[in-house]
């Protein structure tokens, strides 16, 4: 009986220890309070007119995405609003090879003022036939949930992390280069 008591003692310890390993790597997601979403949301100050930063935007935007014209739902060049509707790939590696395992949709808008802009990126959905938002990989309760959902969260994240280091980058304003007249 004492042996029996030890191994249940070992085993619930070595789980409660995978456990506490694993909400330890978990990524913490930035999510909205009103709206439980998760919500990338930033205003960057950033030198130019709003007019500028739209346009710098544009190129960025073409040179990021493969097919602009097709990620672009508003370019509101008046109002100061870009918003772009896109997807990213989530992948399982296994026996060497990197198979899809899903496609994220999401939404990016930017908005301009003079000095500045701000970033919002959200609604993240799972692409299916419903509409099936990945927050639902968050929760562990829920009947679909799955631990892979762990790993995809965290590419999302580094994914659109990427893409936030991308986009400050094409915000720069672009270095003039003067040359010597000879």
């Amino acid at each position: 009986m004492n042996k029996f008591i030890s191994i249940v003692l070992l085993l619930l310890f070595s789980g409660g220890f995978y456990t506490l390993r694993a909400q330890q790597e978990e990524t913490t997601f930035p999510i909205d309070k009103d709206t439980q979403l998760i919500n990338y949301q930033d205003v960057v100050q950033q030198a130019g007119t709003a007019d500028e930063l739209y346009i710098r935007a544009i190129e960025w935007m073409n040179t990021y995405y493969k097919n602009p014209a097709d990620v672009s739902r508003v370019r509101d060049r008046e109002n100061g609003v870009l918003e772009i509707a896109h997807r990213l790939e989530i992948y399982n590696e296994a026996d060497g090879a990197r198979l899809i395992a899903e496609i994220i949709r999401y939404n990016l808008k930017l908005e301009f003022k003079p000095g500045r802009y701000r970033y919002t990126i959200t609604n993240f959905e799972r692409k299916q036939t419903s509409k099936y938002p990945v927050e639902r990989w968050l929760d562990p309760n829920d009947k679909t949930y799955s631990p892979k959902f762990g790993g995809y969260l965290q590419q999302m994240d580094t994914q659109i992390k990427e893409l936030i280091a991308s986009l400050k980058e094409g915000m720069e304003p672009p270095v003039v280069k003067v040359e010597e007249k000879w």
